[in-house]
Parts: C-alpha cells; sequence; structure tokens
C-alpha cells in the first residue's frame, strides 16, 4: 500500500489556482482538512493527526493562501466560493463521501461545507470552533490585551490607533487595499500580537510562523472578518442543525485554555445542537499542544474508522 504524497492542482473558473495536496492510502479513508485564519493555509504538521496507512487526507490551500494563487487575493473570495472549491475538489478525485477535519476558522467553513452538501460527507471532527462573529474579534482585539501587552501597544502604533475600542475597525481598514501605506507594518505588528496571545497559552507548544511577509494572509483574514465570514453565530447553527438532522456525526473538541475562540463556543454549539459529541480538553487553541493533539487522534479514529 503506497503513502507517497502526491501533488494536484485545480483551476477555478474565476481567475483563482486552488492548490491542494494529498496524502496516505490511495485506498484509505478519505478526509479533507480545513486550515484555520481565514488566510493562514495548511499546515503539514496536522498530518500527524493520522494514521497515513489507513487515511487518504487532502490538505486544500484555501483561495489566495498557501499555494493557491494569486496569493492574497479578495477577488472571488468568500465563503460560498470556498465551499464550491470543496465540491469540485472533491469531484476531481473521484470520491463519493469523505470526512472533514476543520481547526478554528476551519471549524467553521466545516459546518457551512456539512451543512450545505451534506451527503457529500461522512463525519466531521472540529477543533476550536470560531463561530464567526464580532464578539469574538473584540474579544480578540481589545478583552486580551492584558495577555500580551507590549505586542498590543506596538499593534496600537502601527495602525496608529488611539482607541482600544477601535483597534479591530483600524487593523480591518489598514489591510483592504494593496496600496495601503501602513499595510505591511500593520500585518507584522497583528501577526506579532497574535503569536503573543497563543504563545502565553501554552509553553509547550508554538504557533506556526510562515517565513514570508504576512500581508497576504492578513489582508484575507480582514476581509473575511469584516463580514462575519459570510456567516454569523445564527447561520452558522441552522447549518449544522441540518447536518445532524441529516445523520452527520459531528465530534466537536475546545480547549479549555482556548484564548482565541472562547470555550463558550462548544456550549453554544451543543445547546443548540444537541446530537453535537463535544468534549473539552486541558489545552489552549493549536492542534500541535499535546493533549489537544491526543485528543484530536482519538476523536478521529472514532470518527472515521470505527464506522
Amino acid at each position: 500500500m503506497s503513502t507517497r504524497d502526491t501533488a494536484h492542482r485545480t483551476i477555478t473558473c474565476d481567475g483563482h489556482t486552488v492548490a491542494y495536496t494529498v496524502h496516505g492510502a490511495p485506498d484509505g479513508e478519505p478526509v479533507v482538512v480545513l486550515h484555520g485564519g481565514p488566510g493562514s493555509g495548511s499546515n503539514s504538521g496536522a498530518l500527524r493527526l493520522f494514521d497515513l496507512a489507513r487515511f487518504r487526507v487532502v490538505m486544500v490551500d484555501q483561495r489566495g493562501t498557501g499555494a493557491s494563487t494569486p496569493r492574497g487575493s479578495v477577488r472571488h473570495n468568500d465563503t460560498r466560493h470556498l465551499i464550491r472549491d470543496l465540491e469540485a475538489i472533491r469531484a476531481q478525485l473521484g470520491i463519493a463521501r469523505w470526512g472533514v477535519v476543520g481547526g478554528s476558522w476551519g471549524a467553521a467553513l466545516a459546518l457551512a461545507y456539512v451543512g450545505t452538501h451534506h451527503a457529500s460527507v461522512s463525519g466531521v471532527v472540529l477543533r476550536g470552533l470560531f463561530l464567526t462573529t464580532q464578539r469574538e474579534v473584540r474579544r480578540l482585539f481589545v478583552t486580551s490585551r492584558s495577555r500580551a501587552p507590549n505586542a498590543w501597544h506596538e499593534l496600537m502604533q502601527a495602525t496608529r490607533c488611539e482607541r482600544a475600542s477601535s483597534l479591530p475597525f483600524a487593523c480591518m481598514r489598514s489591510m483592504r487595499t494593496r496600496t495601503h501605506p501602513r499595510a505591511d507594518a500593520v500585518a507584522a505588528a497583528w501577526r506579532a500580537y497574535e503569536n503573543a496571545i497563543l504563545t502565553q497559552s501554552s509553553s509547550r507548544s508554538r504557533p506556526n510562523r510562515r517565513a514570508d511577509a504576512p500581508t497576504a494572509k492578513y489582508r484575507i483574514q480582514a476581509h473575511y472578518l469584516m463580514h462575519d465570514c459570510w456567516l454569523g453565530e445564527r447561520r452558522l447553527m441552522t447549518l449544522a442543525k441540518r447536518a445532524a438532522a441529516a445523520g452527520v456525526a459531528i465530534h466537536a473538541l475546545h480547549g479549555a485554555r482556548d484564548p482565541v475562540c472562547p470555550p463558550d463556543n462548544l456550549h453554544r454549539l451543543m445547546r443548540a445542537v444537541p446530537a453535537v459529541q463535544g468534549r473539552f480538553v486541558d489545552a489552549g487553541h493549536l492542534a500541535s499542544e499535546p493533549r489537544l493533539a491526543e485528543a484530536l487522534v482519538d476523536a478521529i479514529a472514532a470518527a472515521f474508522l470505527a464506522r
């Protein structure tokens, strides 16, 4: 049984090239991995969660991220297009049904996708669910500033923002166009603040740091956050209910010390969709944290191999 990685590329009809890779056994259980951000690009470290002798893992760089081009483009880039891309990739690979694994923004996208195309999905595993609300954005940029005060002050300076409550809007505004004079500086400060928040929650893991300039990533992230990712909590819950009603099993894990996506997000999901199999883990936000990684390995096996 071969487990050699195979690279693929699919061209969409509206100017985007969406890159993805396939890993593991050709006849293994198919699973697609949805990265966070929005804008981050796929992380090969996620492959450690899978037994590649038993899984066929598809890792997708969402529009404008990673190896997908044009890098950082927000044209024809929204949640509806991402869902269409996933269906196009599934069809190109000849997969009838696949499992979906998503973390943070990827967890929200997973629910949006399965709620729209439940017949294409065998099951879902979520980690650190983002509910795509302005409440969460304010929590990250304003409420959580005491977790990383130095990095937060540098972000305030980069945006030339004078009021804490205005920081989210200042970040989004600075990243709106490629020609904004402070875009690169704001993106670098945004990344430094985000990494400081994530690092502060766990001394045993580190966020993924890309060597290239982060401007493309945060342009896409700002674009999505300004529009509530074209979802919002109410619509996301409706889509989750639709998936559960169709018989799709939803497993959800959340770090009890998550500094980015509030642990209450899982409580909210479980109240809205009682069929969700939820579990809290003594961890932060990152899938690389040992306890969270271990719990994800177990959840993935239970969701896709037990059948």
